[in-house]
């Protein structure tokens, strides 16, 4: 088990720098562009397939960090870059952990190397789990996944919303419903391969913020996929049903949901991506108020203004160390008995929207405007509070389980 520390080592800090250096001289000059267009920034998708960015082998190097910070100081540096084009290079992400947690080593071997495609032909992955009427009440799922013995094929019916890459993705996973009588414990996860007949995008959304992300619904009408692409095969499948009906059947036993427990243990990487944001637009503000003169001198030496940006870094500072202690905890298989993960993303993501929006402030009418990044960076923030559960699920998460209570 590695140590808790919060000193990077040479070859973290050279990644760091690295991540660092693209996010300035690529992601940042395009931010602006994509934000307008509302497009998947595909050509910029590509420079960091060249560099090695995206790619599974860099995304699981900073998995497996036994540190836990690889993750977090990627995504930090990422999205201190820009949202939205972050976003689109790091969502592929969320498709392929679903695969690596649930995949036989042969669907691994199979389907992720697709979901990535190479730089000088991208694809991107799209991991679909939220529903119309089913978001944090992940028990709700209607999206049936029917088996047909006599062709080894499941059928699947329903529609999936909020899908980053919905639609667009060379590889779509899917979480659907095999036995409703079992709420959360009767989901499974699928594969829908490319060009599969039935699978087609919805709406796309036209979003406040993250926009050079693609988000969109995506409509699954009898899709048949091969019994193969069932994660982890019937087999393991008919067990764990069978496991939990002798469980519903012995009534009395609650048990914590899987699907919840999944998202407490992925939210500190949301939580860095918040205080990237939030980072960003504190750097801004801070020349601003260094630059930017009034009444004869720099705006930062009004203490109106200086505390303001004394607040922003201590919050900055502080949201940081809640994602690192979770992501430590993560990574060396520390429970999170007080939701750690949860108290990270609702930290970091508060701060994020109260951050851009004090940047906004410091920077008066400039700030409101396009001419200037933190008017993006705060539609951007409150993406933060909304997905992998809002800040109100945060906060049930942490006093359920401060209580003692299931998580539902």
């Amino acid at each position: 088990m590695a140590e808790f520390t919060m000193e990077l080592s040479d070859e973290q800090k050279e990644v760091r720098d690295w991540l660092h250096g693209f996010a300035a001289d690529v992601i940042r000059p395009a931010a602006a562009e994509w934000d307008e267009r509302e497009e998947t920034p595909w050509p910029v998708i590509q420079e960091a397939a060249k560099v090695g960015i995206y790619s599974l082998d860099f995304y699981a190097q900073q998995y497996f960090d036994p540190t836990g910070l690889g993750i977090p100081m990627a995504m930090e540096e990422l999205f201190w870059g820009d949202a939205g084009i972050a976003l689109s290079i790091v969502g592929t992400g969320l498709a392929a952990v679903g695969v690596l947690a649930n995949g036989t080593e042969e669907q691994i071997g199979t389907w992720i190397p697709q979901m990535y495609g190479d730089a000088n032909d991208v694809k991107v992955a799209a991991f679909c789990s939220s529903e119309p009427d089913a978001g944090s009440d992940v028990a709700s799922l209607r999206t049936r996944a029917v088996y047909d013995e006599a062709k080894d094929e499941w059928v699947l019916n329903g529609t999936k919303t909020w899908a980053t890459n919905g639609g667009i993705a060379n590889v779509h996973v899917v979480v659907a419903v095999v036995d409703p009588d079992l709420g959360s414990k009767g989901h499974a996860s699928f594969i829908v391969p490319p060009s599969t007949p039935g699978l087609s995008q919805g709406q796309k959304f036209k979003k406040h913020g993250i926009r050079a992300s693609h988000t969109a619904e995506v409509v699954l009408d009898d899709v048949r996929v091969p019994g193969s692409c069932l994660l982890g095969g019937k087999e393991k499948l008919d067990a764990r049903l069978a496991r939990a009906r002798e469980k519903a059947k012995k009534g009395g036993e609650r048990v914590k949901n899987a699907a919840m427990a999944t998202f407490e243990a992925s939210r500190p990487a949301v939580g860095a991506m918040a205080v990237g944001t939030a980072r960003a637009a504190y750097e801004v503000a801070l020349e601003y108020a260094q630059t930017r003169e009034q009444f004869g001198r720099p705006i930062i030496d009004n203490q109106g203004v200086a505390f303001q940006l004394a607040d922003m870094r201590t919050s900055i500072d502080a949201a940081r160390l809640l994602v690192w202690r979770a992501s430590w905890m993560a990574i060396n298989g520390k429970p999170f008995t007080a939701a750690e993960g949860s108290m990270s993303k609702l930290f970091a993501s508060e701060t994020a929207k109260k951050v851009t929006a004090q940047a906004i402030q410091i920077l008066g009418g400039n700030g409101y405007t396009r001419e200037y990044p933190v008017e993006r960076m705060h539609r951007d923030s409150a993406i933060y509070t909304i997905f992998e559960g809002t800040s109100e699920i945060q906060r049930l998460v942490i006093a359920r389980t401060l209580a003692g209570m299931p998580i539902r």
